[in-house]
């Protein structure tokens, strides 16, 4: 598939892919949207010391980038997975702003996180440890019990419904600790009608610029 370079309304880079009309983050601002979803809603409401993240669409990386800085300031160790079924190219991800933006050891801790081999574990920071898995979601297998916080952030359902099915959040909730958290961009009606098919608790919150709402799905 095509993919072109963009700049979102926060100066943040994304990428458009027009044969599905999708971008991989928020055109009102990729890293605001990361942050105020993954980061603020996601990370920072796990209140352990150590903590398992399941990222669902690795794509860009940003949400990886964010995660590997913020827990040094938290002093949270992160075993971090990112599943992606369609690796971005690396002459892509070399024209990605990012780094010029958020601050933190940023281009050292990127250049790691995309330099890593896929399917070996690796430790970008002493907080942090990364394996990416070039797999689709539904192929992959996730042990039950076993992650603490997920960040579902696959294309919009409007292009890849699959990904948003009953079948594909069972596997989350089961994936998932009793107590963890799934945390995603998306409030459609449907997809939470799911979330509470499988099992979830939902709750919505007010999301990120230019999106009125977003998600947290909780595992009792």
């Amino acid at each position: 598939m095509k993919q072109e370079l963009i700049v979102t309304e926060d100066g943040s880079s994304s990428i458009y892919i027009p044969e599905m009309d999708e971008t991989y983050h928020s055109t009102h601002g990729a890293i605001q949207e990361a942050r105020h979803v993954f980061i603020e809603h996601g990370l920072k409401k796990v209140n352990q010391p150590s903590i398992r993240v399941l990222e669902m669409g690795f794509g860009t990386g940003l949400n990886a980038l964010l995660t590997a800085i913020e827990c040094v300031d938290l002093s949270v160790r992160v075993g971090y997975i990112g599943v992606e079924a369609f690796p971005v190219e690396e002459e892509m991800i070399n024209n990605l702003n990012y780094c010029s933006l958020i601050a933190g050891g940023c281009d050292s801790v990127f250049e790691r996180i995309h330099q890593t081999l896929w399917s070996i574990p690796q430790e970008i920071n002493k907080f942090f440890t990364l394996t990416k898995i070039e797999s689709k979601i539904q192929d992959y297998a996730i042990d039950s019990d076993f992650f603490d916080l997920i960040y579902f952030d696959a294309f919009g359902p409007r292009v890849q419904s699959e990904l948003w099915s009953e079948e594909v959040l069972q596997k989350m909730h089961c994936g998932l600790k009793q107590g963890g958290i799934l945390v995603t961009y998306c409030a459609q009606g449907q997809f939470k009608r799911n979330l509470k098919t499988v099992g979830f608790e939902v709750q919505t919150f007010p999301g990120p610029p230019g999106k009125r709402e977003m998600t947290i799905a909780l595992k009792r």
